[in-house]
C-alpha cells in the first residue's frame, strides 16, 4: 500500500477503503507518512468530500487512536453536550445544573479556546478557586455525588484528529464538512456517554455561515453517531447577533449563573431551556415536554440554583459566587462605552467582528501560548432590529491597561449596519432546526 495511490484514487473521486484511511492516518500519527501527502489528501478530499463509509472510518480510526473514556463508573444516564462555537456561546455553565437538577448526568471534557473569547474551562476559572484539572477518582466521585462534572481535556483523546487539524488550519481544507464531522465526533464518541447533544450554530458569528451548511454538518454528524448506535439530536442554532448580552470571561460566567435564577437574557434563556429540554429527553428517563415543564418549575423554585452551588464548591471554587457574582467575579472596572454615530435601526451584526472586538480587549487568544484576562469584555445594549438615537450606547468594553481599545472601538463600528429604515424579517428564533439520529435518513 502506498500514499501515492490513496491519495490519486481520491483524487480521482473514488472511495477509500479503511485499510486505505488507517495507512494514511496512523502512517502521519507514526510519521512514516510526510506532511506534504498528507496535505495532498486532504485537498481531495476537500474537493472530492468523503463518503459516508469514508466519514464512518475516519472518526472510528481517529477515535481509536488515543484514550475511551468509559463513564460506566458513574451511575445513571450521562449526557454530552457539543457546541461549533459562537460568541457569547456560554451555555455549559448554565445548562449543566439545569440537566443535572432533573437527575440526568453531566460528566463533561471541556477545552481551552483560540479565537473570539475564552474555552469553558477558561470561564470557568473566572471562579475564584474553581478547579478544572481534576484526577480520575476527583472526576467520578463529584460526577456520582453531584451529578456535574466538566474538567479540562486529557492530552490523549484522539491525538490523530489533534495532528491531522493543525495540517488542516495550515493548508485551507478546515471548512470540509466531512472532515469537521469527523473532527467533531471521533472526540465525542471516545468519550462514552448515553447520548450527545449538538449545537451548531449558523450564521455571521459562526462558523457556518448558511443553514444548508449547517444542516448538512448536523446530518453527516448524525449518521455517524447512527453507526455508532448512539442516541444524538443536532440544534441548528442562531448565531447572527452576540448569544445574551456579555461576551469575555467573567462577564459571561456572571450571565450564566445569572439565567440559572431566572433573570438571564431571553434568548440566551431560551436556548439554555432548549438544549437542557433535549438533553434530558436523549436520557430516556424523561421527555421534552415534561423535562422543560419541570426545568422551569426548578429553576422558579431555586432548584437548579443549589445544584450550581454545589457543583462548584465540588470543584474547590466560591460557591457564594452564585449568590453575589459582582462581589466574587474580577470584573474590570475601567469601561468605557460604544455609542451610535447616528439614528436609525441595527439591520445588520457581523458577529464574529464583535467577538474579535472582545478578543483585542484580552478576553481572547490571538495565539495558544497568550494569557487570557477573565475581567475583560463587552456588553451589548442593542441588537438586531433595535432602534437607536444618535449618540446612544450600543455596546459597553470593559477594558484593562493591555487592551487594544482602538482597534475594539473599530471593530465594533464595522460590526453594526444601522439603517434609516425599520428592518423587515428579521430572523430572531434561537432555534432554527432540529434533527435527530433516530430519524429515517
Amino acid at each position: 500500500m502506498r500514499a501515492y495511490d490513496i491519495i490519486k484514487n481520491k483524487r480521482d473521486a473514488k472511495e477509500n477503503t479503511r485499510e486505505e484511511i488507517e495507512f494514511m492516518i496512523n502512517g502521519y500519527l507514526e510519521n512514516r507518512i510526510p506532511d506534504y501527502q498528507v496535505s495532498s489528501w486532504l485537498m481531495a478530499i476537500f474537493f472530492n468530500h468523503l463518503t459516508e463509509e469514508e466519514s464512518y472510518n475516519l472518526t472510528d480510526v481517529m477515535l481509536k487512536s488515543g484514550d475511551i473514556i468509559d463513564l460506566s463508573r458513574i451511575t445513571g444516564k450521562k449526557i454530552d453536550k457539543h457546541s461549533t462555537g459562537g460568541v457569547g456561546d456560554k451555555t455549559t455553565i448554565a445548562i449543566a445544573p439545569m440537566v443535572a437538577s432533573l437527575g440526568v448526568k453531566i460528566a463533561k471534557l471541556s477545552g481551552r479556546s483560540l479565537g473570539h473569547t475564552g474555552g469553558t474551562i477558561d470561564k470557568l476559572e473566572s471562579i475564584p478557586g474553581f478547579k478544572t484539572s481534576l484526577t480520575t477518582e476527583e472526576f467520578f466521585e463529584i460526577a456520582n455525588n453531584v451529578g456535574i462534572v466538566v474538567a479540562g481535556q486529557t492530552g490523549n483523546i484522539a491525538p490523530a484528529d489533534k495532528k491531522l487539524y493543525s495540517l488542516r488550519d495550515s493548508t485551507a481544507t478546515v471548512e470540509e464538512l466531512s472532515l469537521i464531522a469527523s473532527s467533531i465526533m471521533s472526540k465525542k464518541l471516545a468519550i462514552n456517554s448515553d447520548g450527545i447533544l449538538l449545537d451548531i450554530k449558523v450564521g455571521s458569528g459562526a462558523f457556518m455561515k448558511n443553514i444548508e451548511d449547517a444542516k448538512e454538518l448536523g446530518r453527516i454528524m448524525l449518521k455517524i453517531a447512527k453507526r455508532y448506535d448512539k442516541n444524538t439530536v443536532a440544534l441548528i442554532t442562531n448565531m447572527d447577533q452576540p448569544l445574551g448580552d456579555n461576551v469575555g470571561n467573567a462577564l459571561e460566567v456572571m450571565e450564566a449563573i445569572d439565567t440559572v435564577k431566572g433573570k438571564g437574557p431571553k434568548d440566551f434563556s431560551e436556548l439554555c431551556l432548549e438544549i437542557s429540554s433535549y438533553m434530558a429527553s436523549l436520557s430516556g428517563i424523561i421527555t421534552y415536554e415534561e423535562a422543560k415543564k419541570k426545568l422551569i418549575e426548578n429553576i422558579e423554585r431555586g432548584i437548579v440554583k443549589e445544584k450550581m452551588k454545589e457543583w462548584i464548591k465540588a470543584q474547590g471554587g466560591k460557591e457564594e459566587v452564585v449568590d453575589d457574582p459582582s462581589k466574587y467575579l474580577n470584573i474590570s472596572s475601567k469601561t468605557l462605552e460604544f455609542k451610535a454615530k447616528e439614528q436609525g435601526y441595527i439591520t445588520f451584526i457581523d458577529t464574529e467582528k464583535i467577538g474579535l472586538a472582545s478578543m483585542v480587549l484580552g478576553a481572547g487568544r490571538q495565539k495558544k501560548e497568550d494569557i487570557i484576562d477573565k475581567s475583560v469584555g463587552l456588553t451589548i445594549n442593542k441588537k438586531l432590529g433595535d432602534k437607536v438615537e444618535e449618540g446612544e450606547t450600543i455596546a459597553k468594553l470593559f477594558v484593562s491597561d493591555n487592551s487594544d481599545v482602538d482597534a475594539s472601538l473599530n471593530l465594533l463600528n464595522a460590526a453594526y449596519n444601522i439603517s434609516k429604515e425599520k428592518p423587515k424579517n428579521i430572523n430572531k428564533n434561537v432555534i432554527l432546526d432540529v434533527l435527530f439520529s433516530n430519524e429515517k435518513s
